[in-house]
């Protein structure tokens, strides 16, 4: 059998009772570790797992997936989720190639940054399509993630926005080259997202959102640390929320009074936000 086991967004004890179970039981243990990462270190797994740990990077899952599969027809194997196990397609095109080798399947869900963002006060049902944002290089600024911004802004829902991550990445000098160099990890901030979408605004011109723009900004969402902050595009290109992971939510216009009482307390400036909210918020559809 093949376990597809979430974690959850933080630490090590984040994971199912349920899910703990299977790890300590499982053949061989795999910890999916490009599309998202925990707070914590495999070693602190390890620990509270009481179980080796195989980190399973980018080139393994999706060009060396036999390797994974190798015997789970026989005995199981646990594969590990940060967030939910169908977070990424990834996770979804690893069950259809156990199912073309008849491995039985199972998954075991956990929380996820699309339910957990419910912590910002935003109601789950107001979320429309969600969208993911990467670095731009100086040749490269993909702007496909505006134009699903657009069609939730005009049913006036929120949009929320994953950010990149870039971990076990080669620069294209040393992928050229064949060198397997890798370098340092990275991590999208909520500054860098709020600045890349002003600049494809710009680009654009359509009006979808602009600087005044609401938006909340969260960091490490499920720790005891996490940060949560609400400010205008232009306010949080100089936001500051820490350490990794962030992701961003733009405000849509179908708000309700309790998604406003609530977020106000995470307010950068509660002046400009009060002012914003009145002018182009309250009581929009």
């Amino acid at each position: 059998m093949l376990y597809l086991v979430g974690l959850g967004l933080a630490d090590e004890t984040d994971i199912t009772v349920k899910g703990l179970d299977i790890v300590k039981k499982a053949e061989r243990v795999y910890l999916e570790a490009y599309t998202s990462v925990l707070l914590v270190s495999k070693e602190k797994l390890e620990a509270y797992y009481a179980r080796e740990v195989i980190l399973a990077d980018r080139e393994m899952v999706e060009s060396s997936s036999d390797d994974i599969l190798a015997g789970a027809d026989k005995c199981d194997v646990a594969f590990l989720v940060v967030g939910d196990p169908f977070g990424a397609t990834t996770h979804s095109d690893l069950v259809l190639r156990a199912r073309t080798l008849h491995i039985p399947t199972r998954s075991i869900p956990n929380a996820s940054i699309l339910n957990a963002i419910g912590a910002t006060g935003l109601q789950l049902y107001n979320f429309g399509q969600t969208v993911s944002m990467v670095f731009f290089t100086n040749a490269w600024k993909p702007s496909s993630f505006y134009d699903r911004i657009k069609e939730n802004r005009q049913i006036g829902l929120h949009t929320l926005v994953l950010l990149d991550i870039k971990v076990k990445e080669q620069s294209l000098e040393n992928l050229t080259r064949g060198r397997r160099i890798f370098e340092p990890p990275r991590y999208m901030t909520v500054s860098q997202c709020a600045e890349q979408m002003l600049e494809i605004e710009k680009i654009k011109q359509e009006v979808v959102y602009g600087p005044d723009s609401l938006a909340i900004g969260v960091a490490r969402l499920g720790s005891q640390d996490q940060k949560i902050l609400c400010g205008t595009l232009k306010q949080l290109c100089t936001s500051e929320l820490g350490p990794p992971l962030h992701s961003l939510v733009l405000l849509g216009r179908r708000t309700h009074d309790l998604e406003k009482e609530f977020i106000e307390e995470f307010a950068i400036n509660k002046e400009l936000f009060n002012m914003v909210w009145d002018r182009d918020y309250a009581g929009k559809q």
